[in-house]
């Protein structure tokens, strides 16, 4: 019984994974950094700025850097969002 419910407690989780965007600016806020600190992960502060506002989507290359440099978990990364 315990193993079923430990199962479906991973799973809500796995379905309710955080908005990839918000949880980046989380990561950011805790760690104080700054949109720069993003130029090596995103590239040039349009695209940093492009990024956070939603105006453009992560691509696979900046998740793989944020994922790495980061440690921030790929499956919250890859979830869908919307853009502007």
């Amino acid at each position: 019984m315990i193993s079923s419910i430990e199962s479906a407690g991973e799973l809500y989780a796995d379905e309710h994974l955080p908005d990839p965007i918000e949880y980046l600016k989380e990561v950011m806020a805790q760690r104080g950094l700054r949109n720069m600190d993003l130029k090596a992960d995103i590239g040039s502060s349009g695209n940093i700025s492009s990024v956070l506002n939603r105006r453009k989507p992560l691509s696979l290359r900046m998740i793989r850097n944020l994922h790495q440099h980061f440690n921030i978990p790929a499956k919250i990364l890859i979830q869908p969002y919307n853009c502007r």
